[in-house]
């Protein structure tokens, strides 16, 4: 089974968007998946239970529970594992799941004050034994971005300089929005105007089949 968590300790950064488009990916890869919300908004959750009816459904879990308990629920044969982790948490919080987990993706918007948000995050991931040893890779995702805008390209220049990978640029779109509340993702649509956006996915996607 493949662990992946999405993780940060800032909230409102596209923890679920992300978690969620890379749980339909597996889904409609034909990977047995689940998804565990440990977050309290359960928007992940929604997500899954609206797209209960089609043949790549996801099965969502409960994560607010104690980890080791969330994880002992994972259903066997379950080969994609998709933790979507509350917001907030630092590594010492994530305890299990860092052990359990091997990638770790983590969202930053083009701000400097959320940049500067998540380097305590970051600080508290190289300490843990699993990630000082390299047996869990971490890797950054850029999200919302306008290419177009400085803002933007100042945040990259930033975010290079940091030990970690930024394994994905994820443009700013309101359709991820309304694909969450749909129980969808990009990954379900084959039309010329989401192909773009698909593609922006694709340094993540192959990231994690390293």
């Amino acid at each position: 089974m493949k662990t992946v968590l999405v993780a940060s300790s800032k909230g409102g950064v596209g923890k679920t968007t992300i978690a969620t488009h890379l749980a339909a990916h597996a889904a409609l890869a034909g990977e047995s998946t689940v998804l565990v919300d440990a977050d309290p908004q359960h928007s992940s959750t929604r997500w899954a239970e609206r797209r209960a009816g089609l043949d790549s459904a996801v099965l969502p879990i409960d994560g607010s529970a104690r980890h080791r308990k969330v994880l002992a629920a994972v259903p066997e044969g379950t080969t994609r594992l998709i933790i979507d982790a509350a917001a907030g948490a630092m590594a010492d919080d994530l305890d299990a799941y860092l052990e359990a987990a091997d990638a770790i993706v983590v969202p930053v918007l083009p701000s400097a004050l959320d940049i500067d948000a998540t380097v305590g995050f970051l600080n508290t991931l190289a300490r843990h034994p699993h990630v000082r040893r390299g047996n869990t890779r971490v890797g950054l995702v850029a999200n919302r971005l306008r290419p177009w805008t400085n803002a933007s390209q100042q945040a990259l220049y930033l975010l290079a300089q940091w030990p970690y990978p930024v394994v994905a640029q994820l443009r700013d779109s309101q359709a991820y929005v309304m694909l969450v509340g749909l129980g969808r993702s990009l990954f379900d649509y084959h039309s010329a105007q989401v192909r773009e956006h698909q593609d922006d996915w694709t340094p993540l996607l192959k990231w994690l089949k390293k």
